[in-house]
């Protein structure tokens, strides 16, 4: 069963889901809006090592002139909110209007961990040039009632503020 955006800010107000911030306008009819953070991170060899950590740049995103992005480049940013519940398994996904623009959101993982909690890492890549801007709405979040006994998260992403870059283990 999917929540309702009245219920997701039913569950926000009663702590059973963490939006931080959290904006009224925001929410959508069985969704809430989260938007990019001002972050963004770029691995800095041609080749990624899954046995290594790789090297990345970070770079800020202006919200006033923004950052260009480049076609078969991988980009990592996060979203501006923090978001998790302990209650509900969160699911993300990009926004219609964002993939009009040739944008994916999220090239993978749009299933959350309940109990995680944190601003969560985004994959982008762009299909043609595009500007995009810190705090712009990007993508969106559902909030799904699990069937079963819970176990919460508790693995080495969470709470994180920033883009995750993959942490070879």
């Amino acid at each position: 069963m999917i929540l309702t955006g009245l219920k997701i800010a039913q569950e926000v107000c009663q702590q059973r889901i963490r939006i931080t911030p959290f904006e009224d306008s925001l929410i959508n009819p069985n969704s809430y809006n989260f938007r990019l953070g001002d972050c963004i991170k770029v691995y800095s060899r041609d080749c990624i090592d899954m046995k290594a950590s790789n090297p990345y740049d970070t770079l800020r995103i202006d919200q006033e002139h923004g950052i260009l992005l480049h076609p078969n480049q991988l980009y990592l940013c996060s979203t501006y909110e923090e978001i998790g519940s302990d209650y509900y398994v969160p699911l993300i996904g990009g926004r219609s209007s964002t993939g009009r623009l040739g944008l994916f959101v999220h090239i993978t993982a749009p299933l959350g961990d309940i109990g995680y909690h944190g601003r969560w890492t985004l994959q982008l890549k762009a299909t043609i040039p595009l500007r995009v801007y810190a705090r712009q709405k990007i993508g969106q979040v559902i909030f799904v009632v699990p069937k079963g006994e819970i176990s919460l998260y508790t693995g080495k992403y969470n709470n994180k503020v920033a883009p995750q870059e993959y942490l070879h283990v």
